[in-house]
């Protein structure tokens, strides 16, 4: 037989593998990134081997003491990757194998590279939502030291990119921490997903050897074993569980960065973004460009389309598994670093962001952002809200006609259009006196939005 055949599978085969189909059914050079799952989940199996009695203990120590070589060497870079062995799988076994002889070969013994690659990319994936999940809480951290820190700055909110009524910027970053905290929620529900072994399935329909599968599951901290062969070697729905979650994330990361692209603009000049999170032009020296929040917006379709991805690969496959699972690891692989980064980006730059306060404060009384207060003025004191409604309206109108805003109105001008306003309406349709009438849960008054800061810090535990 031909040297060129491989050797872990080329028993029944002739001719040795095309070149080009070498390389295109090779994922040695993105799959390697699962080189210490695949280690740890390797070190566990033999564990369990030995203790069955399926293998000597001496062999097992053997078997540690060479994967632990191959980690060493794949950490310092010392270790040479060879695509005629297509994974990372076959690159560590034939290495040990070279290492420590005979005994490596009996690794493999009750597993297959199906249940072996699925128990690969859980550990994986279930240390990415661990970390991803600490970034997450360095944001919402961050987040809240920023609405602390802003409780009294007055901006317009909008319906419609239109001024609507007047809100405080710290309750405006709230709304991102509820969202964002939401995103880690369901990270920690997906998790216990993820959490479930494989491993013990071999090919698909389990082993003959008597094997333990609930000490391999204790050995590498799973929770749970997955209960059908079939299905623990060829389902990835918890890939698209997680990256429908990625995409929720960067959802949220886009619409941040949507919005600080708006106010870092001349014609907004809400917040003025760091210099160090910026870029210049190439031919307008007068340009700093919020390049950071653009690039997030846009690598927000790249997790998408990861997603995407992994939905179309799955939708047409039989039971069980099928070479297209290779397929899964890229699109995961780039949305965890896609998502990571950003987080990162936002993490660092946002303590960092100063916000034009007298800016926010001259748009929020342009816009007649308290024509809703004047509305539930007048229904407070008995008229009906469409009614009220109808006056409002045309208060405004008359607050545009006279370049004014409804606050700077006169009294008579007021009265003009309902007798049923008096001195006390400018306490209703200041600034001030709008924001501090929203004194309920979910209210923009200062009060409650010191309350919702503080509610916030206990559930992160600050």
């Amino acid at each position: 037989m031909s040297k060129k055949i491989n050797q872990s599978w080329g028993g029944r085969f002739n001719e040795p593998t095309n070149e080009f189909v070498k390389h295109f059914n090779a994922s040695i050079e993105f799959d390697k990134i699962l080189a210490p799952f695949d280690i740890q989940g390797s070190i566990a199996h033999a564990q369990m081997l030995s203790e069955q009695g399926i293998i000597e203990k001496a062999e097992f120590n053997q078997i540690k003491d060479g994967l632990e070589k191959i980690l060493d060497m794949i950490n310092s870079g010392n270790f040479e990757w060879s695509i005629d062995l297509e994974d990372v799988h076959m690159n560590i076994e034939a290495k040990l194998i070279d290492i420590i002889g005979e005994t490596g070969k009996k690794l493999h013994t009750g597993r297959s590279r199906n249940d072996q690659v699925a128990t690969d990319i859980r550990l994986y994936l279930r240390h990415e939502i661990i970390e991803i999940k600490k970034q997450i809480n360095q944001f919402l951290t961050v987040l809240l030291d920023l609405a602390e820190r802003e409780v009294e700055t007055i901006m317009p909110g909008f319906t419609h990119l239109q001024v609507a009524q007047p809100i405080s910027f710290a309750h405006h970053m709230m709304a991102y921490f509820e969202m964002l905290k939401r995103d880690l929620d369901r990270l920690t529900d997906a998790y216990k997903r993820v959490n479930t072994l494989p491993l013990g399935s071999a090919a698909l329909a389990g082993t003959t050897y008597p094997i333990n599968r609930e000490r391999v599951a204790e050995l590498l901290n799973f929770d749970a074993l997955c209960q059908n062969s079939l299905d623990a070697v060829s389902d990835r729905d918890f890939i698209v569980e997680f990256l429908s979650i990625a995409s929720t994330i960067m959802m949220h990361l886009s619409r941040m960065s949507e919005e600080l692209i708006i106010w870092n603009s001349a014609q907004f000049d809400f917040v003025e973004l760091p210099d160090s999170f910026c870029t210049g032009s190439s031919i307008m020296p007068q340009k700093k460009n919020p390049d950071m929040p653009e690039l997030i917006r846009g690598k927000t379709g790249r997790v998408y389309g990861s997603l995407l991805n992994i939905l179309t690969v799955m939708k047409g496959q039989p039971l069980a598994y099928n070479k297209d699972n290779q397929e899964d690891k890229e699109p995961l692989f780039d949305a965890i670093s896609t998502v990571r980064s950003s987080l990162r980006i936002f993490v660092e730059m946002f303590p960092l962001i100063k916000t034009n306060q007298s800016v926010m404060l001259d748009s929020a009384l342009k816009g007649y952002s308290t024509a809703t207060d004047l509305a539930d003025y007048l229904v407070k004191k008995g008229l009906p809200f469409r009614d009220a409604h109808e006056v409002v309206g045309k208060t405004v109108a008359f607050a545009i006609s006279s370049g004014q805003d409804i606050s700077e109105l006169s009294l008579i001008d007021l009265q003009a259009f309902s007798k049923l306003i008096e001195e006390d309406i400018f306490d209703s349709i200041s600034l001030e006196g709008s924001l501090s009438a929203r004194n309920h849960i979910g209210g923009t008054s200062k009060v409650q939005i010191i309350k919702a800061i503080k509610i916030a810090k206990n559930s992160l535990g600050k």
